[in-house]
């Protein structure tokens, strides 16, 4: 029933402007009279219900939500085309404030009062719209004289003057609703202390007084000292109470020469609400002390003619304590009998070592280290005598073998027989034996110690370290045990050379003498693996192990476990053939793959001829000799009697008796003629 009749433009509603996130809404479009609402819509676009029916249009938008832009517009246009025929308005989808949280008040010094509380989440409302803060006392039921301010948090102060008893009650409130939170106190309870300031401290050699001032007259406080240790640990200290603008604390059992970083917050002693904020930090060194503890010493001893040369080392123990601004160290050394002048050298303490060299007494040898304040403890060594041996031998170590011991992940595990003799034993080890210098390192352990795990930052895989393990009495050092190892056993470098081959038809002999088994080796030598197979097939000779290699064919493996045997027959070869082989020698990290051959041709078997010639050419000779002598043998003792049948002059026909030829006489014209004085010829 709305009289459109004198409106310029189409109109759109509500008239409020300001949306609820969240909430559902309605707008509605009139246009003028005899117009039709063409189109009713939003921007940025929103997901709603459009129903327009003539000159009215409806827009239904459920649960709208705050989007990116700052607001929405909406705009409705009739069928017309000039500017009078549309409308646009604009709503903002906001959010009611939230209550005030953590709202509290508190004093410095019982006048000013603060008053705290956290916004909550943002309302999307700004400028006029934003939300407006009032803080009111119930009390006098009156406005409380602030202004509030908001960052991280919103704050407001003002001047209670003689009050003591309050009930503050802060309201925020926007377009979209209004929320409060009050908060009654007692301002003697609700002390707040100023940060100390001005620290100044007073000290000794294990001892800071603190001293700082306060803001807050009048008012107890209760003070506490934080103190970083140089190791980074953190110390609470209750300190004293105050009552003026001084306070102090005294801080004992410190090191000396040591920096110390303090700090102090206060609080009130009665009625304790919340510590003050910390004071500046103020870092405090004590003063220098004589030096704590011993230095941990060591020795190496070299022969040399008409006496030895004796490297010294130092470093400072797990309770040494320099306890001063600069340290140096100083070396004497005197013979133990005889009386004789003592010699000292001092050094800064960029040394760790130095050398000596002493004839073949026996001496007394202490290093000590100085600051500014005094010397430390003296540390002792003895050197015994060169030609002192009876101990040594009564000890057994007149001969020692060094014993193979394993490496770990961790390092290299050393363990020696106790001796109750002892005071203390000590392993010594170079970190890098392959040069000079080594780097030479110790350690120190109890009486009650019979292993230890040694590991260095600079042990690596494939390096050989030696160590020697000494028992101490009487500041006086006994070789007792050997061992070597590795951090972690690497295959062989280089494979055996084979020297000498020889050959036979069925065997072959190889050496490899000159291969060393030394510490250059990445790993101990454990033995070595012979390889062999013939050329055009796999191997199967007897005693051995087959052995496949990435190209399928099979070698012969013979394993040799004495590193020391460099010599290996290899039996049971075919004759006149071609074999290839190889000698691998393998440590406790295996060995390296297979690269190279060396080819070798096995002999013809001369037995085999030899056996040919017995029994096949010499039965044969044997046999032709023979049937030659037979026919010898026959035509001298049994000739040959011609038959006359078989004769070529028998061949005529003319003159036969019975049946057999006869030959005439006249026929012939003979040689030589004999006659036959035999009766039975004259009778024929």
């Amino acid at each position: 029933g709305l009289d459109t009749s004198n409106n310029s433009r189409p109109q759109i509603f509500p008239n409020e402007k300001i949306v609820e996130e969240g909430s559902d809404i309605t707008l509605c479009c009139i246009g003028r009279k005899g117009q039709v609402i063409k189109e009713f819509f939003l921007d940025p676009a929103v997901h709603g219900f459009n129903r327009t029916n003539g000159q009215v249009g409806l827009l239904t938008v459920k649960n709208v939500a705050h989007q990116k832009v700052p607001h929405i517009s909406v705009y409705c246009k009739e069928s017309c085309n000039d500017d009078h025929c549309y409308d646009e308005a604009v709503f903002i989808v906001g959010k009611p404030p939230d209550t005030p949280s953590d709202f509290s008040c508190q004093t410095q010094d019982m006048r000013i009062v603060t008053c705290t509380w956290s916004q909550g989440r943002d309302t999307n409302l700004y400028g006029r719209h934003s939300p407006k803060y009032t803080l009111s006392e119930e009390f006098s039921q009156k406005p409380v004289p602030c202004t509030v301010s908001c960052s991280e948090q919103c704050s407001c102060s003002w001047d209670i003057d003689q009050q003591r008893i309050c009930n503050i009650t802060v309201t925020v409130e926007n377009p979209l609703g209004k929320k409060t939170a009050t908060d009654v106190f007692d301002v003697t309870h609700r002390i707040y202390p100023a940060a100390p300031f001005q620290l100044w401290e007073e000290c000794t050699d294990t001892e800071i007084t603190l001293h700082w001032k306060h803001r807050n007259k009048g008012i107890e406080l209760f003070c506490q000292t934080e103190v970083h240790q140089p190791d980074g640990k953190v110390e609470l200290h209750n300190g004293s109470h105050t009552h003026h603008h001084y306070g102090s604390i005294t801080l004992g059992g410190l090191q000396p020469y040591t920096a110390y970083t303090a700090r102090v917050h206060c609080g009130a002693a009665k009625h304790f609400w919340r510590w003050s904020e910390w004071s500046e930090a103020r870092t405090i060194r004590t003063k220098e002390a004589t030096p704590s503890g011993k230095l941990d010493i060591w020795r190496e001893i070299t022969p040399v003619l008409g006496g030895r040369n004796v490297t010294l080392f130092w470093k400072q123990a797990p309770g040494f304590q320099a306890n001063g601004r600069s340290i140096s160290y100083e070396v004497t050394w005197e013979k133990v009998e005889g009386g004789s002048k003592p010699e000292s050298i001092s050094f800064s303490s960029a040394y760790n070592s130095t050398r000596i060299s002493i004839d073949n007494h026996s001496y007394r040898i202490s290093i000590m280290a100085k600051n500014n304040v005094n010397y430390s403890l003296p540390s002792v060594l003895i050197i015994p005598r060169a030609t002192e041996t009876l101990f040594c031998l009564f000890l057994g170590t007149k001969e020692l073998k060094e014993e193979q011991v394993n490496g770990t992940d961790d390092g290299i595990f050393i363990s020696w027989e106790p001796r109750h003799i002892y005071d203390s034993y000590i392993i010594d080890w170079c970190n890098f034996p392959k040069l000079q210098p080594c780097d030479l390192q110790w350690k120190r352990f109890g009486p009650n110690t019979s292993s230890a795990l040694i590991n260095s930052a600079a042990f690596v895989p494939g390096v050989r370290y030696k160590f020697h393990i000494y028992g101490s009495v009487v500041n006086r050092a006994f070789l007792l045990e050997k061992k070597t190892g590795y951090l972690r056993e690497l295959p062989p470098l280089l494979d055996p050379i084979v020297e000498k081959v020889e050959l036979t038809f069925n065997a072959v002999t190889i050496s490899w003498d000159s291969y060393s088994t030394n510490e250059l080796q990445p790993g101990f030598v454990r033995g070595y693996h012979v390889y062999i197979s013939p050329i055009q097939e796999d191997c199967s000779l007897k005693g051995s192990k087959k052995h496949v290699l990435p190209d399928d064919s099979v070698l012969c493996k013979y394993t040799i476990e004495n590193p020391e045997e460099k010599r290996y027959t290899v039996k049971h070869l075919l004759s006149n053939t071609k074999y290839r082989l190889v000698v691998k020698a393998y440590t406790g990290g295996g060995e390296n793959p297979i690269v190279n051959f060396r080819y070798i041709d096995t002999p013809f078997n001369s037995n085999t001829l030899y056996l040919l010639i017995l029994l096949v050419i010499i039965p044969s000779l044997v046999a032709a000799i023979c049937l030659w002598k037979m026919k010898w043998v026959k035509e001298c003792c049994c000739p040959v009697i011609p038959s006359p049948n078989k004769s070529k002059v028998l061949s005529f026909g003319e003159f036969k008796i019975n049946s057999e030829k006869v030959l005439k006489i006249s026929d012939c014209i003979p040689d030589m003629l004999a006659v036959d004085s035999n009766v039975e010829d004259q009778k024929l």
